[in-house]
């Protein structure tokens, strides 16, 4: 055995761990179901009597011991006629005054039982009880503890110094500080010879020594950490429900109940709020190896759940009586309300510090522009001592503080949160959340902390991440081998600062406190009215903006439809004219009505245009997924003419991808683009013209390119390049309004100044983009011509073509 073993186990423990099996199976010491262990400690005696006509249903074994009747005499039998019926009256009167509803099923919640004083006749005279009841069901149960020696109880020699502890209490003005006084006062009141605090981290978590008192020689538990296995669950959900919980010899020889199981349910009598309910054997072995005879717990609540314990440890047997066990109830009771009160008064504190930074906060949001939120200086980082916080807001992901880690952005999917709106999600040890060890999650760039808060069922949240905080602890054992090998085979492992074990908990982050969820849900409350604001404003704006653009369409259609008639009118009265009465009229006349003539053609073929480009907002769109280079050729069909003209070469470096698109309108794009491209190639003489065509990945629309990436963060876009005479920076974005033309009409061919706008208006009906690059062509290419134009605009992808 190793040595820092061997000076744990005292001779009554080796003892203890050769009486039992070599097998020592965890996972059952988490699975037993100590409220059904079948027995009482034996200085004690259990009946459980039917609440109607008072029949013994069971009774433990050594009822001739304890009460002076055997209990096979009691079974079956009325219990009055062991106690009277006026005593029987007095039990249930008690059972009842304690239960709230005097329903007939165990509570949830604290359990409920009364302590009254009862006499037993017998052969050597009467013998004085302290009887324990409580309802059981269609039972109540009386536990018989035998009236310890020293004279009847005195109330009032012994409340003061109850209300001297209790005054002690309530001048602490901390945790700590309270459990420090409280373990003083109950080792006072009870002579144990160790006392302590004990806080657990979390509903399952291990338990930390906050608080000690403890007699000269035993070695020190302040600080130590104990492993989560030392308290299963089912001994934390009996905990919650018995304020107090006393065992009065490690080594007491339990007491089994007659019959071993009842009759109607087929299970051992549930013991869950019984004062006398024996020992798992796993405890009572785990009470030997750290030296323990006798032993008491009080349980700390705070909001129904167990926050902690007093533990209370004796190196010789003990018994407490009724009257101490009370008032260690009570004092329980007492501390919980004081830890709750000292806990709302920090949290109260807390509160106000937050909702004045809120207040502040706020005051930079009234702007409503989400970037601003995100900026430096809004303080909304600072506002729950986060590291970072980040904005989902559609397509849209705003950050703030430290760079945002790289798996932030999709952690609500994947924790299959959908929040209820306003609700407050938070973890502080998310790797755990996530079913992750915390180098897997670091390797992840998953945070330690997060903190959600959703405005919509869109997905549109606003979160806060902290990083990750290793925490130092001292283990009072290694909490990954809660078993070790002794003398008897594997037992649990003994636990003091003799076996300190040294380990850092990693994954977890600074605890987000009830007062920063709170804020985070009055932010939301804020922030949703005010984008609700928003959203109001913008629907309302559009709407108006659809209107006008619905009524421009109608404008420019009807304009351009209606006003040709009178066009064609004048057009053709000038012709007759000149026919009619050319050979009369001078030159100068003849001259201005072929002007006329001229101008009305041009009109004509300005409304032609301005008639297509209305039409384009009203006809729907008939999307598929084509082959680019199918459409292209279609589209050379028109334009391949024009470039031969020019003597322009088309170059198509590579397979233009497939995408989804309306085909007549893809073609339309690519013959306006091909004919610029040959209306505006380079001059003669400065070299080989030509035209690429090619598709290109670049960042998605929202994203600086350097964000692209085959993270997904990329789209396909299509550019239509030339080397031709390019377009000067400051008038590529006049370019693209309709009839805007960078040369005189006759120049160039001519044209209207429509095609890129058209061009532009295709694009973006189908949700795409469309920017213009000049040079397109660098200064050492060696392709002859201009410095170029680029045309670039995206479309959608099809799902099977998408990275």
């Amino acid at each position: 055995m190793p040595d820092d073993v061997q000076g744990w186990l005292t001779p009554r423990a080796v003892a203890a761990e050769a009486g039992v099996s070599q097998e020592f199976d965890l996972s059952q010491c988490v699975r037993e179901p100590i409220h059904l262990l079948g027995g009482v400690q034996s200085y004690g005696a259990l009946i459980a009597a039917r609440w109607d006509d008072a029949a013994v249903d069971t009774v433990s074994e050594n009822a001739a011991e304890v009460l002076g009747r055997a209990a096979g005499e009691l079974l079956g039998r009325p219990v009055t006629e062991l106690i009277g019926d006026e005593q029987w009256a007095q039990a249930r009167e008690s059972a009842e005054a304690v239960t709230d509803s005097g329903a007939a099923a165990p509570q949830e919640g604290p359990a409920s039982s009364g302590v009254l004083p009862l006499t037993l006749e017998g052969e050597g005279g009467p013998r004085l009880f302290d009887v324990t009841v409580h309802r059981n069901g269609d039972l109540l149960v009386l536990e018989f503890e035998p009236r310890a020696e020293g004279g009847p109880f005195v109330f009032q020699n012994f409340y003061p110094r109850v209300r001297r502890a209790l005054q002690k209490l309530q001048g602490a003005t901390d945790v700590t500080e309270c459990c420090a006084a409280a373990v003083r006062e109950i080792r006072t009141l009870t002579g144990y010879d160790r006392v302590v605090a004990y806080r657990f981290d979390g509903r399952d978590g291990p338990g930390q020594v906050i608080a000690e008192d403890r007699s000269e020689g035993r070695e020190p538990w302040l600080d130590l950490w104990f492993p989560a296995s030392d308290i299963p669950p089912q001994a934390r959900r009996l905990y919650a429900r018995n304020w107090i919980r006393v065992i009065g010899d490690v080594d007491d020889r339990t007491a089994g109940l007659v019959p071993e199981r009842r009759a109607d349910t087929g299970e051992p009598l549930d013991l869950s709020a019984s004062v006398l309910r024996t020992v798992s054997g796993y405890h009572l072995e785990y009470l030997r190896n750290i030296g323990v005879a006798s032993s008491m717990s009080v349980s700390l609540l705070h909001e129904g759940d167990l926050w902690g314990l007093i533990a209370c440890h004796g190196d010789e047997p003990r018994r407490l009586s009724p009257e101490v066990r009370a008032a260690c109830e009570f004092f329980g009771i007492a501390l919980s309300l004081q830890l709750a009160a000292v806990a709302g008064r920090e949290e109260a504190d807390e509160l106000a510090r937050s909702r004045r930074a809120l207040a502040s906060v706020l005051a930079r949001l009234t702007s409503g522009a989400p970037e601003d939120w995100m900026r430096p200086g809004s303080g909304l980082v600072e506002l729950l001592d986060a590291d970072g916080a980040v904005l989902l807001r559609g397509t849209e992901t705003l950050t703030a503080g430290a760079p945002l880690p790289d798996a932030l952005p999709g952690l609500p999917a994947r924790l299959a949160q959908d929040g209820s709106v306003g609700g407050v999600w938070s973890s502080d040890r998310l790797p755990e959340v996530l079913g992750l060890e915390p180098e897997e999650a670091e390797a992840e760039g998953i945070p330690a902390g997060l903190l959600l808060l959703p405005f919509n069922r869109d997905g549109d949240l606003l979160a806060w991440w902290r990083r990750e905080q290793p925490a130092p602890r001292e283990w009072a054992a290694d909490p990954s081998r809660p078993v070790r090998t002794g003398p008897g085979g594997e037992r649990l492992t003994p636990r003091g600062s003799a076996a300190v074990y040294r380990a850092t908990v990693r994954g977890r982050s600074a605890p987000w406190s009830p007062a920063q969820r709170a804020v985070a849900g009055e932010l939301w409350r804020e922030v949703s009215g005010l984008l609700t604001r928003q959203v109001v404003a913008l629907e309302a704006r559009n709407t108006e903006l659809a209107r006008t653009n619905e009524d421009l369409d109608s404008f420019a259609h009807a304009a351009a439809h209606d006003l040709k008639e009178p066009l064609r009118g004048i057009s053709n009265a000038a012709a007759f004219i000149v026919e009619d009465a050319g050979t009369v009229l001078d030159a100068t006349s003849l001259r201005r009505l072929t002007t006329v003539r001229r101008l009305a053609e041009r009109m004509d073929g300005l409304l032609d245009s301005l008639l297509h480009f209305s039409r384009l907002g009203q006809v729907g769109l008939e999307r598929e997924a084509l082959s680019v280079d199918e459409v292209l050729d279609d589209a050379l069909v028109v334009a391949g003419g024009r470039l031969a003209e020019q003597g322009v070469t088309l170059v198509r470096p590579a397979a233009l991808p497939r995408l989804r698109a309306d085909r007549e309108r893809l073609r339309e794009v690519l013959e306006n683009l091909l004919v610029n491209a040959a209306k505006y190639a380079a001059d003669e003489g400065a070299g080989e013209r030509r035209v690429w065509v090619e598709a290109v990945r670049v960042a998605a629309p929202g994203r600086a390119p350097e964000e692209g990436g085959a993270d997904g963060g990329t789209v396909t876009a299509l550019v239509v390049r030339d080397n031709g005479i390019g377009i000067p920076p400051g008038q590529q974005e006049d370019v693209l309004q309709l009839f805007r033309r960078l040369h005189r009409r006759d120049e160039r061919g001519g044209g209207s100044g429509v095609g890129l706008a058209v061009v532009k208006r295709i694009v973006e009906r189908h949700g795409g983009r469309l920017w213009l690059e000049s040079p397109a062509v660098a200064p050492d290419a060696d392709c002859g011509g201009g410095p170029g134009t680029a045309v670039w605009f995206t479309l959608e992808e099809p799902p099977e073509a998408r990275p």
